[in-house]
């Protein structure tokens, strides 16, 4: 049995998948410094259980520590691992090769989860890994979709309450799954880092306080541009940037809007930052439409086309966001030199 998604949401995959920059085993995680549950807490966070956690379907209860967890949500698989806990399947929606984590999350899987869709789920597949927790925090929060989920039989943590599709912040994805994992000190302590670590990099910048930004993207079906709400806006923000006005105004219930080739131009700001599906550098580069606009034309562009650091700036999690504060605010600062 799958989940197939109607039309609408086909349509809605294609605006999840330009966000990109377009396993059976314990839960006992690989760990280092940055991600990983000191040894000695498993027992004390089996201590924490029964926990519950409230979602937008409703408050869900985890009877005990979860050994085997399925994550369909974008990046839950992540925030897994970075709280030490390993998936045993996962849905990659970011489609990385190997186990499904980007270069800034390698190394802490023992055995690769299952690979069990995105969208159009493999329900058969997730049943088999007899999964005994799932988590679906950055996802659609469709109600036939957490039904057909839910039917498995299994606690379910979802979208929080009050979430829209595919805009819960990195903050409430962490705090949800590390409820749901018994790991709520450890997600404190990466919470903590990560503010710290953002307002460092933004006091040692402060050039870009109140300058504006637009958030471009390209892809083999044209220009569209991501507004407020979304990972990479927010990110830009919480350096001290604003989002362009021109592309802000256009905002409706989405993250990602559309720009027409006569729009273009709307990408005009302080500082313009590109993402890339399925085309180039050279072909952004050649792109009249886009060498017109003012402020690429003054050389005020960022192209991201380094896939590791696109994927982390899109991934909005706890370590995908500490990776692209050490590689994206030295482009951001040498652009908006020059």
């Amino acid at each position: 049995m799958r989940f197939v998604p109607n039309r609408g949401r086909r349509v809605l995959l294609a605006a999840v998948a330009a966000a990109v920059t377009l396993s059976a085993c314990t839960t006992t995680g690989t760990e280092d410094d940055d991600s990983a549950a000191p040894a000695a807490s498993s027992s004390a966070a089996g201590d924490q259980f029964p926990v519950t956690v409230t979602t937008a379907f409703g408050d869900v209860t985890i009877p005990k520590q979860p050994t085997r967890v399925v994550t369909l949500g974008w990046s839950d698989a992540e925030v897994a691992l970075a709280l030490g806990v390993q998936p045993v399947g996962d849905a990659n929606w970011m489609a990385f090769e190997g186990d499904g984590q980007g270069v800034w999350n390698q190394g802490k899987y023992t055995t690769p989860p299952e690979k069990v869709g995105t969208l159009e789920l493999d329900m058969e597949k997730i049943a088999a890994l007899k999964p005994d927790l799932i988590l679906d925090t950055r996802a659609s929060g469709d109600k036939a979709r957490y039904d057909q989920i839910n039917a498995l039989g299994v606690p379910v943590v979802d979208i929080p309450k009050g979430g829209e599709a595919y805009k819960t912040t990195w903050e409430q994805q962490l705090d949800l799954v590390s409820k749901a994992l018994g790991k709520t000190a450890e997600a404190a302590k990466l919470k903590s880092d990560l503010e710290a670590q953002f307002a460092a990099v933004a006091a040692a910048n402060p050039q870009f306080k109140d300058k504006t930004v637009s958030a471009g993207v390209k892809s083999g079906t044209g220009w569209g541009a991501y507004v407020s709400g979304d990972g990479r806006v927010d990110f830009l923000q919480k350096l001290g940037f604003k989002d362009a006005p021109a592309v802000e105004a256009l905002k409706a219930d989405s993250f990602f809007i559309p720009l027409s080739q006569e729009k273009v131009s709307l990408l005009d700001a302080d500082l313009t930052t590109v993402f890339m599906i399925g085309v180039t550098a050279a072909d952004v580069k050649s792109d009249k439409l886009l060498q017109a606009v003012p402020s690429v034309k003054a050389g005020h562009v960022v192209y991201l086309d380094d896939n590791g650091i696109s994927t982390a700036f899109s991934s909005n999690s706890v370590l995908g966001l500490k990776y692209a504060l050490e590689k994206v605010p030295p482009l951001l600062a040498a652009a908006l030199a020059g």
